[in-house]
């Protein structure tokens, strides 16, 4: 199952087909580049002409190299760590010796084996240098992680929602006991997923049931006044997602947009795939933007933290007020992450 704890110390090798670590691998390239043509070069108007003729023969070349590690991600990920860097490494030295040789029979370079050997030494060493970065990063992130593990523990469920779920219940003991036994259950399952560790993706089909047992729970106590409306499509049955990212935004669209208002409101749902991304849409009706104001970041700020964790920058949240053709306020947020399967 796809983890979080990719990113930790104990499992340092980047993932390549990420975005973030393929922009990442391409500044710092080209900043090595930026270095040794400014320590080689004999003035200004010097430098800049080194670098270009260093970044013409650089770019390529690590296009090349982060192809074909983003094509060998699953295997390179399966092999002992020391493997994965030792096969990197041996990737970057033969890359650069045989573009080396390439760009000599192409006549561009009329050097000897002794270039051939400097660029399999600098293609090891710039290797090198970006896997040292993305392993002090990821022992960097790991604090970060903690803090978000803690906070989706202790600050997902707000102490109010389970007080009024518990007096719902006890006001259908007597009345509809079969219900109040399922809204028990469904509770239980509720604070079970709550308890979970957090680092590990989950599927999307057990986000939406647990956001549903949430909704109902929620619909025991505001009644009528709560209207849901799902719509999912073209959802993959192996789609993983992390763990509660949607079940913060429902709890966050119930206290400040339906338990204020007096009359019934709607939460809307979308949930839709698109090429390779998954977009989660949630809309729901608002009193103004001050009723937004108050406690909502908490939720939004772990979840966007937690994406950042687990996506970089393949994965966004954005979120708005929009005003309704009759006048109303509407809150709604959007979550664009990649389409991530079981891995076998």
């Amino acid at each position: 199952m796809a983890s979080i704890k990719q990113n930790l110390s104990t499992q340092p090798l980047p993932d390549f087909r990420n975005a973030g670590v393929m922009l990442r691998s391409l500044l710092g390239v080209n900043l090595l580049a930026l270095v040794a043509a400014l320590v080689q070069s004999d003035g200004v108007t010097d430098s800049v002409q080194r670098y270009i003729d260093m970044a013409v023969w650089v770019q390529p070349l690590l296009l090349f190299d982060l192809t074909v590690l983003a094509l060998l991600g699953n295997a390179l990920r399966r092999c002992p760590v020391w493997v994965a860097r030792a096969l990197v490494l041996l990737l970057a030295v033969g890359s650069a010796l045989l573009w080396s040789h390439l760009w000599r029979l192409l006549g561009f370079d009329d050097g000897g084996w002794q270039r051939l050997l400097r660029a399999g030494l600098l293609g090891g060493l710039a290797a090198g240098s970006l896997l040292s970065y993305f392993a002090l990063r990821a022992s960097a992130l790991s604090p970060a992680l903690a803090e978000a593990r803690l906070q989706s523990l202790t600050a997902r469920i707000r102490p109010h929602f389970l007080f009024n779920s518990l007096n719902a219940v006890i006001s259908l003991i007597r009345l509809e006991p079969r219900r109040a036994e399922s809204a028990l259950e469904e509770l239980a399952e509720l604070f079970r997923a709550l308890m979970r560790d957090h680092r590990e993706l989950v599927p999307l089909a057990a986000e939406i049931a647990l956001c549903r047992q949430y909704l109902n729970l929620e619909k025991l106590r505001l009644g009528e006044r709560l209207n849901v409306e799902w719509e999912l499509a073209d959802l993959p049955p192996d789609l993983e997602v992390p763990p509660l990212l949607v079940q913060p935004l429902l709890e966050n669209a119930v206290y400040h947009g339906i338990e204020p208002a007096e009359t019934r409101g709607t939460i809307r749902i979308r949930v839709t795939r698109n090429g390779d991304e998954l977009h989660i849409d949630l809309a729901n009706p608002c009193g103004g933007p001050a009723e937004h104001s108050r406690g909502n970041h908490m939720a939004l700020d772990n979840i966007r933290e937690r994406l950042a964790l687990y996506y970089d920058l393949e994965a966004r949240i954005d979120t708005g007020l929009v005003v309704l053709t009759d006048g109303r306020l509407e809150y709604r947020v959007r979550i664009v992450l990649p389409c991530r399967v079981r891995s076998l």
